[in-house]
C-alpha cells in the first residue's frame, strides 16, 4: 500500500489539518508460502577443484537439537556459545524483536487481515496549531482496518513511510511507530522548500508476518543450495544448506574450523565427503496456500492532494527524537548529524583512491561498487581472472595511479552461480589475513542471503566478522573500515518468500547495534534507497549507487571533491 500526499512547502508552511482514506499507490504485497516438511532434490553443475581447510567428515543423519532455549529453531543446528557471546544474542534478539502478530484462523480468513483500501490516515497539526517551517517534523497517524473496514487492534504490519518531490529529485525517509494496537505514526523532518508527496507503503501485513516468522523457523531451507562431488568419471549431485532436514542420509560435516560457521551437505553414495568440487544456488521451493498468497495481492488507487501554508518554527515530535540519517535534494544525498558529503567526479575519485588498495567483501549489492568504479575510471583495468560475472572474485588495477580493488563474495549461504568449492571463504578469515593501514580500505555488506534463517543464524555470522574487523583495528588502527547496509527491494513474490524488507530492517538494527562504538563508517543504503524516488530494488539504480561512492570518498577523502 503507498499512501501518496501532495505536500505544498514554501519555507514558512501551516497545516491543513483533513482526515481522509489512505490512498494506495502501491500496495507491495507478496506471496509466502508454507510446507510441513521439504524433500531436497539432486541436480547437476560443473565441476572444479576441492578446498581442503574445512573440517570434513560423514556425519550421522540427525543434527544435535538447538542449543539455545530462548526461540524455536526448527532443526536448525545452533552451536553453544561463550557466555558473552550468548547473553548478546539474547539482548540483541531482545532489542530487535518484531512486534506480536496475530495467530492465523484455520480456515484462513482474508476478510480479517490487514487492507489499505479500508485504513485511514490523520496529518496532525502541530503543537497548539502552531504553524511550519522548514526542519519541523510533520506526523501522520494510519489506522490500519480489515477488509470489512473494522479497526484492527494489534500492530505487525510492516510500514515503510518518505516524503519526496520527483521534480526536485528530494527525499527523506520517514520513521514509523507501531503503537501495537493497529495505529501507527509516521514522522517526516520537513527538509526542503517546494512541494512534496508522502508516501507510507505497506510492505506485508502483519498476518504474512505471522507466516515468514513461521516459514524462517519450520522452512529455513526454502532455498536451497547443491554440490557436485567428484572422483575420476563418478560424479554425483547433493543437496547443502546451513540447516539440513534429519533423513537417513549421512551428512558431511563442512563446518568452518577457525570461524564454526556451519555447512551441511547430504553425503553422496559411493563418494567422500571431500571429493565435494562445486558449490550453487539450487532454487526456491514454492507452495503457499491460495488464501495466503492473496494476502499478498496489489492493489492501486490514485494519489490525494493537502495543501500547506506559511507557519511557525520548532514544532517538535514526542513520538521520535532521532532524525533521518540524510535526505536528497537535486539528486544529491546530502548527510544530516555533522557529517558531510562531498561530490565527486572521476578526476577526483582517481586522486582520492590514488595509493590505495580497497578490499570489498560482501554479495552482489557492494559487488555494485566495484563494478561503478570500473565503468568510471578509464585507468582502472580489470584483471580477466576468468569468473563469472555474477560471482567473482574479481580484482581491477591502476599501474599509474597505484591503485588496488579487489572484490570477494562472502562465504556460505550465498546464491550463486555454480563456483568451485575453494572459492567459498568466510568474510573474517579473509580479514584476518589483511595487513592494514592508512593506505587500506575495506568495504563490506552481510544481508541479503540471511533472509531465510532465524536471526541467530545472521547474529553469529555478524558476531564472527566483528571479532576479525576488531582484530585488524587492533593491528592496524588507521584502517578505513565501511559496512554498506541493507536496502529495501521490490517485492516479486520470491523475494518476500526469501529477502523480505522485515528481516532485512532488522537484520540491519542487529548490524548496527553490533558495530556501535567501534571506529568504523557506514553507508546507510536502507534510508539511501527509500529517500529516493527511483523504484526499490535489491540493486539500487545507478544515480543511488552515484550518491553512495561519494559517501564511500567522503570518508576515505574527507577535503576531497568534485
Amino acid at each position: 500500500m503507498l499512501v501518496c500526499v501532495t505536500v505544498i512547502i514554501k519555507y514558512f508552511l501551516r497545516l491543513i489539518y483533513q482526515k481522509t482514506k489512505i490512498v494506495i499507490l502501491c500496495f507491495a504485497a507478496l506471496g509466502i508460502f508454507l510446507l510441513g516438511f521439504l524433500f531436497y532434490l539432486i541436480f547437476a553443475i560443473s565441476p572444479d577443484s576441492c578446498q581442503d581447510w574445512y573440517k570434513v567428515n560423514s556425519t550421522t543423519s540427525l543434527p544435535k537439537p538447538a542449543t539455545d532455549h530462548h526461540r524455536p529453531h526448527g532443526f536448525c543446528t545452533l552451536e553453544p556459545l561463550s557466555p558473552e557471546d550468548a547473553e548478546e544474542e539474547r539482548l540483541l534478539l531482545e532489542s530487535t524483536a518484531w512486534p506480536e502478530t496475530p495467530l492465523l484462523p484455520s480456515p484462513l480468513s482474508l476478510e480479517e487481515t490487514s487492507d489499505p483500501a479500508h485504513s485511514t490516515f490523520t496529518i496532525l497539526p502541530g503543537k497548539e496549531e502552531r504553524q511550519w517551517q522548514i526542519g519541523d517534523q510533520l506526523e501522520v497517524t494510519i489506522n490500519m482496518c480489515d477488509f470489512k473496514g473494522r479497526p484492527k487492534k494489534t500492530g505487525g504490519d510492516v510500514l515503510l513511510a518518505r516524503l519526496h518531490n520527483p521534480s526536485l529529485v528530494a527525499g527523506v525517509a520517514g520513521k514509523v511507530v507501531d503503537h501495537l494496537n493497529g495505529t501507527y505514526t509516521a514522522v517526516f523532518s520537513l527538509l526542503w522548500e517546494g512541494s512534496a508527496q508522502v508516501q507510507v507503503t505497506l510492505v506485508h501485513p502483519s498476518e504474512a508476518v505471522t507466516v515468514l516468522q513461521r516459514l524462517n523457523v519450520e522452512q529455513p531451507d526454502r532455498v536451497y543450495f547443491k554440490s557436485i562431488f567428484r572422483s575420476g568419471n563418478l560424479s554425483q549431485t547433493t543437496a547443502c544448506n546451513v540447516c539440513l532436514r534429519p533423513t537417513q542420509q549421512p551428512q558431511c560435516n563442512y563446518t568452518d574450523i577457525r570461524t564454526g560457521e556451519p555447512w551441511f551437505c547430504y553425503k553422496p553414495q559411493n563418494l567422500s565427503c571431500k571429493a565435494r568440487t562445486t558449490h550453487s544456488m539450487g532454487g526456491i521451493r514454492q507452495n503457499l496456500k491460495a488464501k495466503e498468497e492473496k494476502l499478498f495481492q496489489s492493489k492501486i488507487t490514485p494519489p490525494l492532494l493537502f495543501d500547506l501554508l506559511s507557519g511557525q518554527p520548532n514544532v517538535e515530535s514526542s513520538i521520535v527524537k532521532s532524525g533521518p540519517a540524510g535526505y536528497y535534494y537535486q539528486g544529491v544525498w546530502h548527510a544530516l548529524g555533522g557529517s558531510t558529503v562531498n561530490q565527486f567526479n572521476t578526476v577526483t575519485i582517481t586522486q582520492c583512491l590514488k595509493g590505495k588498495v580497497v578490499y570489498m567483501f560482501g554479495d552482489s549489492t557492494v559487488r555494485q561498487f566495484f563494478e561503478y568504479l570500473n565503468t568510471e575510471l578509464p585507468n582502472l583495468k580489470e584483471f580477466d581472472l576468468h569468473n563469472d560475472r555474477k560471482a567473482g572474485p574479481f580484482i581491477s588495477l591502476d599501474y599509474t595511479n597505484n591503485i588496488l580493488l579487489k572484490y570477494r563474495f562472502h562465504g556460505p549461504p550465498i546464491r550463486i552461480v555454480p563456483i568451485p568449492a575453494s572459492e567459498l571463504r568466510y568474510m573474517a578469515n579473509e580479514l584476518d589475513g589483511i595487513t592494514g593501514g592508512s593506505n587500506t580500505v575495506v568495504i563490506f555488506c552481510i544481508w541479503a542471503h540471511f533472509g531465510t534463517f532465524p536471526m541467530e543464524i545472521y547474529i553469529r555470522r555478524v558476531q564472527n566478522i566483528r571479532r576479525a574487523v576488531v582484530h585488524l583495528l587492533d593491528r592496524a588502527p588507521n584502517t578505513l573500515v565501511i559496512i554498506r547496509t541493507g536496502n529495501p527491494k521490490g517485492m516479486a513474490f520470491h523475494v518476500a518468500l526469501t529477502n523480505s524488507d522485515w528481516h532485512s530492517y532488522q537484520a540491519n538494527k542487529v548490524l548496527r547495534a553490533m558495530f556501535n562504538g567501534l571506529y568504523v563508517h557506514f553507508v546507510n543504503a536502507w534510508e539511501m534507497t527509500l529517500a529516493h524516488h527511483l523504484p526499490h530494488d535489491l540493486h539500487p539504480k545507478r544515480p543511488i549507487i552515484k550518491n553512495m561512492i561519494n559517501v564511500i570518498m567522503s570518508y576515505m577523502c574527507p577535503q576531497k571533491g568534485g
